[in-house]
C-alpha cells in the first residue's frame, strides 16, 4: 500500500493512487486505534474529491467504535474551533489546503486541538494502517453537527463591534471556502464587501487558491484599485491562512502583519507573550517591546509553535507565512481572526493600512523568502555559516542557522516539505544594504552549490 501521502504535519497526495477511500476508512480506524477517540468531529473542503474521503474516513472511526460529529463543508479552522469548543476527544479536517487540484489530504488534531504530526501520533497512525483490523463490539453512530452560530459569534468576539465603520473591502474566496464564511459574517458588520472568484467551487475555475504565489495576486491588487476599497484578504483553499492588500492594492509581506496583530493584542490585554519564527525579527522584536510584551522565538511550523504558545501561554503567534495563532482559539491558527482585527484597528485608528506598514517598512526593510533547490543543503547552510558567522554578534540554530550583524542579520533554513532552502534577510532602515547582501549570499550559495 502506498503510504506516501503521510507527511510530516500531516496527510497530502494525489487521489486516488496516493490517497483514496479505501485508505481514508483504514486511516479512520487507525486514528482510533492510537488516540483511543471516542468523539470525533469530521470536516471537508471544496475539493471534488472530498465528500467521498469524508465519508469512507468517517465509516472507518465508527468501524472502530468512535462517534462522528459531521460538520460538513468548512474550512480547516472550524474543525479546530469544533474540536476545542465542544469538547470533544479530536478532530479530522479532510484538506490538501493549495495543492494541486488532484490532491486531497488530512489535518488530525487531538483533545483541544491539540496537533497530531509525525512525532506524536502521525507515524503511529501511518504504521498502523498496514495491520489487520476488527470491527468494534459496539459500532460508533454518525451525528450532523451545525457549528456556524457558535463559530461565528466567538470570531465576533475578538473585536469591538461599537468601533467598526463602513468601510469597503475586497475579499478573495479563490474559489475556496471562505466565502462561506464572509456571507455569515456580513449580516453582523458595518462593512461592504467586493467579491472576486467567491463561490466555492472545486473545479478551481481561477487557478489553485494559493495567494503567496506572486502571479495569483494581480487579480486583488485589481480589484482594490478599480473599487477604491480599504483593502483586500486573499486566502488559500481551507482559508488558514489570509493575505493583505492594502488600499493601493500593495501585497503586504505576512511578516508586517505578525508585528501589527502583535502590538494590537499587546495593547488590547496590557502586556503579554508573543511567539514569532526565526526568519524575520527584528520588527515584530521591536513592536512588542514597544508595547509592554515579551517576544518568544519558536521554531518555524505549526506544530513547534501551537505547542509553545501552550508552554508559554502566549496570547498570539505569528509566522511570516500568514500563520496566525490565537491563545483564545485553542492556540490554533486562523485565516478570519486577522482581518477582523485589521479592519478593527482600521476603523479606531483612522489611518490607512499603508500608513500603519510603512513605517515599518522602512524601519526593518526585508527580502522576503527566498526559495532555491540545493543539492546538498546541510553542506551549504554549515559553508555559508562557515564564512559569515565568525564577526556575528550572535548566531542561532532555533531553526537552519540565524547570523546577526548590527546592521543586517539574514536566516537560512531548509524546508520541511519540500527540498528548498529558504532565505530571509533584512537591515535596520537601510534598503540598499539589504539588497546588496540579498544578493552576495544568494551568489554564495549558487558558487557552493556548484561546487558540491
Amino acid at each position: 500500500m502506498d503510504l506516501s501521502c503521510f507527511k510530516a504535519y500531516d496527510l497530502r497526495g494525489r487521489v486516488p493512487d496516493q490517497l483514496n477511500p479505501k485508505l481514508a476508512e483504514l486511516i479512520g480506524r487507525a486514528y482510533v486505534a492510537i488516540t483511543g477517540a471516542r468523539k470525533v468531529i469530521v470536516g471537508y473542503d471544496i475539493r471534488l474529491s472530498s465528500p467521498e474521503i469524508a465519508g469512507a474516513l468517517s465509516s472507518g472511526l465508527m468501524a472502530a467504535g468512535a462517534d462522528v460529529f459531521d460538520i460538513g463543508l468548512c474550512g480547516t479552522e472550524q474543525v479546530y474551533f469544533a474540536t476545542s469548543h465542544y469538547r470533544m476527544d479530536g478532530g479530522i479536517m479532510v484538506t490538501a489546503s493549495h495543492n494541486p487540484r488532484d490532491h486531497n489530504g488530512m489535518k488530525l488534531v487531538g483533545p483541544e486541538s491539540r496537533p497530531i504530526s509525525s512525532d506524536n501520533g502521525l507515524n503511529a497512525i501511518r504504521d498502523r494502517v498496514l495491520e489487520p483490523f476488527a470491527d468494534a463490539p459496539s459500532q460508533g453512530r454518525f451525528e450532523p453537527l451545525e457549528i456556524e452560530a457558535a463559530y461565528i459569534d466567538h470570531l465576533l468576539g475578538y473585536i469591538d463591534p461599537s468601533s467598526l465603520k463602513p468601510m469597503k473591502i475586497v475579499v478573495n474566496a479563490g474559489n475556496g471556502g471562505a466565502g462561506v464564511v464572509v456571507d455569515a459574517l456580513e449580516p453582523h458588520l458595518p462593512f461592504s464587501f467586493e467579491r472576486v472568484h467567491h463561490e466555492a467551487d472545486g473545479n478551481f475555475p481561477n487557478g489553485v487558491p494559493n495567494p503567496i504565489v506572486e502571479e495569483n495576486r494581480a487579480v486583488t491588487s485589481q480589484a482594490v484599485i478599480a473599487s477604491g476599497a480599504a483593502m483586500g484578504i486573499a486566502w488559500d483553499g481551507d482559508y488558514d491562512r489570509c493575505f493583505f492588500f492594502d488600499e493601493n492594492g500593495r501585497f503586504i509581506e505576512g511578516y508586517y502583519i505578525v508585528g501589527l496583530l502583535a502590538d494590537q493584542f499587546l495593547r488590547k490585554a496590557g502586556g503579554g507573550k508573543i511567539i514569532h519564527d526565526p526568519r524575520l525579527t527584528w520588527n515584530t522584536l521591536d513592536l512588542v517591546k514597544a508595547a509592554g510584551g515579551e517576544a518568544i522565538e519558536s521554531k518555524t511550523g505549526h506544530a513547534f509553535i501551537k505547542q509553545r504558545m501552550r508552554d508559554e501561554d502566549a496570547l498570539y503567534g505569528g509566522e511570516m507565512s500568514a500563520h496566525h495563532y490565537f491563545r483564545d482559539f485553542a492556540y490554533c491558527d486562523s485565516g478570519m481572526i486577522p482581518w477582523l482585527l485589521v479592519a478593527e484597528r482600521l476603523c479606531q485608528s483612522g489611518q490607512t493600512l499603508s500608513s500603519l506598514i510603512d513605517a515599518r517598512i522602512e524601519a526593518y526593510p526585508a527580502s522576503g523568502e527566498i526559495n532555491r533547490t540545493i543539492q546538498d543543503p546541510p553542506a551549504v547552510i554549515s559553508a555559508i555559516e562557515k564564512r559569515y558567522g565568525p564577526e556575528a554578534i550572535s548566531v542561532s540554530h532555533v531553526d537552519g542557522v540565524s547570523i546577526e550583524y548590527a546592521d543586517w542579520r539574514f536566516n537560512l533554513r531548509m524546508s520541511n516539505t519540500e527540498p528548498v532552502v529558504r532565505l530571509n534577510v533584512e537591515s535596520r532602515g537601510d534598503i540598499p544594504l539589504m539588497k546588496r547582501k540579498t544578493q552576495e549570499l544568494l551568489e554564495e550559495m549558487e558558487r557552493l552549490d556548484r561546487a558540491g
